[in-house]
């Protein structure tokens, strides 16, 4: 007697409920489609057109937002990682493209994600140009999934920003985090499953903000904008150096701007030690702008409705210093 058949349903994949999330999601997905990948043009008229690219993750935020019943926010903050680091070499985003795996699809959800995605990608003039949605029973816990995200933009070789700009004596600019972001959050999960935090989704799934219009403003306003810092994982410490040469460090001063909600509910749990804070959270300032010291207070005028201050200066040295 011949063994019985067994289908991809069988083993897990629905391939009717992949072709019902295609067709919803293909409404939200722009750019020219080749049957295969999507194409795009570089914007016309550069001198020297640079590709810029990165990737990234939202991390175990997710699992926090599974936990809570939160999912609206994280296309934003998948987003957010990928064009915020983007916004650091003065380039423009053109695309992004997506990738969800999940262990079994859930219609609704995915393409709740997918709206997220596609609505931020419109906030930044990004085109979302498509991804992949991959069912892979056995690999994701049931209910879990990943998402990353893949951006493409555009500047011109001798507008770019960087370290190689910046001078002694220049202006550090803050702009405020909307929340703790996406980094941190194994963390926090800690805290939370240790009773020290609440686990409240307003306060603790606040999606990542984007930055990418504050630079464009800053430009457009003729600030001399040198370099900038995405401050993700390793916090103040690991990022703003990034943004600095050999030889120059950054000195901040305690006191010059506000934490966020989120960010007091953390430290107020007293169950996080101040170095292991700053190591790990951004602390309340999601981007740190380098400017000419001349250019200071023409950053603060043009970026002052998205709470840009002034948090401090850089000096001989290296790493971040707190006076």
């Amino acid at each position: 007697m011949s063994e019985p058949e067994i289908s991809y349903r069988d083993a897990g994949v629905d391939l009717d409920a992949a072709a019902r999330h295609t067709a919803a999601i293909a409404a939200m997905v722009a750019g020219g489609q080749t049957g295969f990948a999507a194409a795009h043009a570089l914007p016309a008229g550069m001198r020297e057109p640079v590709l810029v690219t990165c990737t990234d993750g939202i991390g175990t935020k997710l699992l926090l937002a599974q936990q809570l019943g939160r999912l609206e926010g994280l296309g934003q903050d998948l987003v957010a990682m990928c064009v915020n680091d983007m916004a650091c070499t003065g380039a423009r985003p053109l695309v992004f493209l997506d990738y969800l795996a999940v262990g079994r699809l859930d219609t609704d959800a995915a393409a709740l994600l997918v709206r997220s995605i596609a609505d931020a990608c419109a906030a930044v003039g990004c085109a979302l140009a498509g991804g992949e949605t991959a069912e892979m029973p056995g690999l994701y816990a049931p209910g879990h999934f990943d998402l990353a995200g893949f951006a493409a933009g555009v500047v011109e070789r001798a507008d770019m920003l960087g370290p190689h700009r910046v001078r002694e004596g220049d202006a550090i600019i803050g702009l405020p985090s909307s929340g703790l972001h996406s980094n941190g959050y194994s963390l926090v999960r800690a805290l939370v499953e240790a009773g020290a935090l609440a686990p409240d989704p307003d306060l603790l799934l606040a999606p990542t903000r984007l930055y990418t219009r504050d630079v464009e403003r800053a430009l457009a306003a003729g600030v001399e904008l040198r370099s900038a810092a995405h401050i993700t994982g390793g916090g103040l410490p690991e990022n703003l150096p990034r943004a600095l040469p050999e030889g120059l460090g950054a000195v901040l001063r305690e006191g010059s701007w506000e934490p966020n909600p989120a960010m007091r509910a953390v430290l107020g749990t007293g169950r996080v030690a101040d170095e292991e804070a700053w190591a790990t959270f951004n602390m309340g300032l999601g981007m740190c702008l380098v400017v000419a010291p001349g250019s200071a207070g023409a950053a603060l005028t043009a970026l002052g409705e998205a709470g840009a201050v002034r948090v401090g200066t850089v000096e001989a040295g290296a790493g971040v210093r707190r006076a």
